[in-house]
C-alpha cells in the first residue's frame, strides 16, 4: 500500500520546513512506500525554495489560490492508494503513520480516517476546552455517520482517504473554497466507505487562526458550516482571512 502526502502551501516559509521535517523523521526507518507533495499555491514568499530544499519532495504549482483547488491538484499528481492531507503548519507526531498503516490494512472498508488537532502553541486551558469541542462533534459524528448516515466528521489537516473510495464520489468539490471543505468530503465519502476518527491519531498544529480568529467565534463558525454543509451542501461562511 502507497501513501502520498498533500501538504497546501501558500505563503508557508515560517512552518512549512518544521512540518516536512516532521514529516521525514516520522518515516525514517520504517521502509513504508511513500511519497510527498507540496503544492506552491500562488506563494510570493520562499515557500516554494524551503519545499524544493528537501530532497524527495515533488513540488506542483497551483497558481489559482484556493485551499480546495490546491488539495486537488495535489491530489491529481499524486500515485498512492492512500492519501494523507495534511497542512503546512502541522506536525506528525510519533506513531502517526503506524497507525494510519494499521487501519487501512486492517479495515478493507475504510473509506476515510481522521483524528483531533493538539495547538502546541496555545496554553492548555484553550487546548482543554477544544478537547471537548472533539467531543461533542465526536458524538455528533456517530450519530450523523451511523445512526442516520447523513454525515460524518473529518479533520481537515489531518485526514486520509482511500483512492478508490475517493475517485467514487468524483474528488474535491469546487464550490468549498475552506470552510466546509472536510465535512465536504466526509458527507460523500461515507456513502461508499466507513469513515473513522480517531483520538488515537492526532496532529500538532498551529494555533494562529484560532489566536487571531478568537477561540469561541471560531468554533462556533466551524461548527455552524459543519451543519450547514451537511443540511444544504454548501458552506455558510464564503470568505476566510488568509492568517499567516
Amino acid at each position: 500500500m502507497k501513501l502520498s502526502f498533500v501538504i497546501p502551501a501558500y505563503n508557508e516559509e515560517a512552518y512549512l520546513g518544521k512540518c516536512l521535517e516532521s514529516v521525514l523523521e516520522e518515516s525514517k526507518n520504517k521502509g513504508y512506500n511513500l511519497e510527498i507533495i507540496v503544492v506552491n499555491n500562488a506563494s510570493t514568499d520562499k515557500t516554494k525554495e524551503i519545499a524544493q530544499s528537501f530532497p524527495g519532495i515533488k513540488v506542483v504549482d497551483e497558481p489559482q489560490k484556493g485551499l480546495v483547488m490546491a488539495r486537488k491538484a495535489g491530489y491529481l499528481a499524486s500515485s498512492g492508494d492512500i492519501i494523507a492531507h495534511i497542512d503546512a503548519d502541522t506536525r506528525l507526531p510519533k506513531g502517526w503513520l503506524d497507525k494510519v498503516f494499521s487501519e487501512f490494512s486492517g479495515n478493507p472498508n475504510l473509506a476515510a480516517l481522521s483524528g483531533p488537532y493538539i495547538y502546541y502553541d496555545l496554553p492548555s486551558h484553550v487546548r482543554y476546552f477544544v478537547r471537548l469541542f472533539y467531543y461533542a462533534g465526536y458524538v455528533n459524528h456517530l450519530f450523523n455517520h451511523i445512526v442516520i448516515r447523513k454525515g460524518a466528521m473529518l479533520q481537515g489537516g489531518n485526514f486520509i482517504v482511500k483512492r478508490e473510495a475517493f475517485e467514487k464520489i468524483g474528488g474535491f468539490n469546487l464550490k468549498f473554497d475552506f470552510y466546509g471543505e472536510d465535512t465536504d468530503v466526509a458527507k460523500r465519502i461515507q456513502k461508499v466507505g466507513k469513515v473513522k476518527f480517531s483520538f488515537d491519531l492526532p496532529m500538532h498544529t498551529s494555533g494562529r487562526r484560532l489566536k487571531k480568529g478568537g477561540v469561541i467565534v471560531s468554533g462556533i463558525r466551524y461548527a455552524v458550516n459543519h451543519f450547514w454543509t451537511i443540511l444544504f451542501n454548501k458552506p455558510f461562511t464564503k470568505k476566510f482571512r488568509d492568517i499567516r
